[in-house]
């Protein structure tokens, strides 16, 4: 076997391995259907080249004819369409398939009529790396309104540029400096046929490296998620509330001329309903209140549940009594809506305290400022808002309770 021989099998041999990586990703993490998008993807481009570099060039041709390049051809193109899909499927985005489709019938075309028709090697060239080109500048239009949060987001993006110029500029570069990319009995040896043995192979492994990095990026923050949200209500924990309120006090740009608020709400006889209707029950209560929480806060509240009963919701620059309005909103919970998840006597009550003070107060003290409000709601009658060092401030609401708790 010549030295020639084993550069044919590079493209052939990375596509198989990063299909064979991707494919275990994939094994582990089933619900990220665009990993197999890019195992499937790098599967058919070592396909394709093993056919054209390897099997068309030292065996058989296994197809009659020209068939088998038209063939090779559209399998490059239908890797294209998978690592498209799955590039663009780690932001929940999809190609534009009737964009694809339209690409792939106008490469495979051209392909076909520089082949059968108008036999030239220059057009058959441009004619795939038109197509390739259009869907890798496809991803970079697609992804350039993206957030990129991570460092790994440009370099996706960056990958996905230079895929477009390596299919765009380099064919174009070494027609102006060689004025032809050879005869087509000598296309194999020629310059152009030499760069792709070398950038593609490239190309693809940064492709591949930097998504898979991104993918160990989003199973890291999955995981830290995870740790940080209570299961039953669907809002942060203790410790993430606490992480996330802190770093929001601490965050620059926060209104000056606004004081940061905080509500702490707490379900009323919640013992009671336990020992009454059974765990099982307690548990849909808090799991449909952190719902209506979840439903009532906006993107700049910091929500959590930060005791068995007890809930929190930091409000950033925000009035007091825009505060309280929102508390209103949080104790008129609609337990009727959900009737049929929790028994016909229950409605539960929630009591909530609420505090308010300037820029750059302590989270510690935001807590204990509501707390004791909360203690004055409790004090007064439970089911009501009360505001921290004015009780009168939120008037008791009369709500009927069909779970009678003896004082």
């Amino acid at each position: 076997m010549s030295a020639e021989f084993f550069i044919m099998l590079l493209n052939p041999g990375i596509g198989a391995l990063l299909s064979a990586a991707f494919l275990l990703l994939w094994l582990s993490q089933r619900g990220k259907t665009y990993i197999l998008y890019a195992s499937i993807g790098y599967g058919l481009n070592a396909l394709a080249f093993f056919i054209q570099d390897v099997v068309f060039q030292y065996f058989a041709a296994p197809l009659p004819g020209s068939a088998e390049r038209i063939f090779t051809n559209l399998i490059f193109l239908l890797s294209g369409w998978l690592l498209s899909a799955a590039v663009l499927g780690r932001y929940g985005l999809k190609p534009s398939y009737r964009f694809l489709a339209a690409v792939t019938v106008a490469g495979v075309g051209g392909v076909s009529w520089y082949l059968l028709a108008d036999p030239s090697v220059m057009g058959r060239v441009l004619a795939m790396n038109t197509a390739l080109g259009a869907i890798t500048l496809m991803i970079v239009l697609k992804l350039r309104p993206v957030r990129r949060r991570h460092l790994i987001d440009r370099l996706l993006f960056g990958m996905a540029v230079i895929s477009a110029a390596n299919y765009i500029v380099r064919p174009a570069t070494i027609l102006a400096t060689q004025g032809s990319f050879g005869p087509a009995a000598e296309f194999q040896h020629s310059l152009y046929w030499t760069t792709v043995q070398f950038t593609q192979p490239l190309i693809s492994i940064g492709l591949a490296l930097n998504l898979m990095v991104a993918i160990a990026i989003d199973l890291i923050e999955e995981l830290r998620r995870e740790a940080r949200t209570d299961k039953l209500s669907g809002l942060l924990n203790r410790g993430g509330f606490e992480a996330a309120a802190n770093a929001t006090l601490g965050r620059k740009g926060v209104d000056a001329n606004l004081p940061v608020c905080l509500i702490i709400a707490d379900l009323d006889h919640f013992k009671q309903i336990n020992d009454t209707f059974g765990h099982s029950v307690g548990d849909a209560v808090i799991g449909l209140f952190g719902r209506h929480i979840a439903a009532m806060a906006s993107e700049d509240m910091v929500a959590g549940r930060i005791g068995g009963e007890e809930f929190a919701v930091l409000l950033p620059g925000h009035e007091v009594q825009a505060a309280r309005l929102f508390a209103e909103s949080l104790r008129a919970c609609p337990w009727d809506y959900w009737s049929g998840m929790l028994p016909d006597a229950l409605s539960p009550g929630v009591s909530i305290g609420v505090s308010a003070a300037l820029p750059g107060a302590s989270l510690h003290d935001l807590m204990n400022m509501a707390d004791e409000a909360l203690y004055d709601a409790k004090n007064d009658g439970r089911n009501q808002v009360c505001l921290y060092g004015s009780k009168s401030a939120a008037a008791p609401t009369a709500t009927l309770h069909l779970i009678k708790v003896p004082r």
